[in-house]
């Protein structure tokens, strides 16, 4: 699976982005698709996460009302609707996705075996 991860760019605080993981090469079916997030100087955290089959999400607490995933079959892309952004979103998202990922577990990006290559989310305040 190789996932290509687009959307990024500048915008200003109160502002919206949509980010988009397109995947080739194997279908998201029977997949978990999650978005992570990293600062710099700090730990890749968890974001978002939605199981192909069924849309069942799961979200960090600080951005839960402000981000919505979801995803698109005919396109087989997820994507993340980040709305309100703020300063502290400011990071490099990356998506991910693997087969077998139990609910409990959709927040550990080490459950994840596939990767996108990031994309760069700048909020200026």
């Amino acid at each position: 699976v190789q996932l290509q991860a687009s959307g990024g760019g500048l915008v200003q605080a109160g502002g919206s982005l949509r980010l988009s993981c397109a995947a080739s090469g194997r279908t998201f079916s029977r997949y978990v698709v999650g978005w992570f997030r990293q600062a710099p100087g700090k730990e890749r955290e968890f974001v978002a996460a939605i199981r192909w089959s069924g849309g069942a999400t799961q979200y960090r607490n600080s951005v839960k009302g402000r981000f919505t995933i979801s995803r698109d079959n005919a396109k087989n892309t997820v994507y993340l609707q980040m709305n309100s952004l703020k300063s502290e979103d400011t990071a490099v998202y990356y998506c991910a996705a693997s087969a077998g990922v139990i609910l409990s577990e959709y927040g550990n990006l080490n459950q994840y075996a596939y990767w996108g290559q990031g994309t760069q989310v700048t909020v200026s305040s």
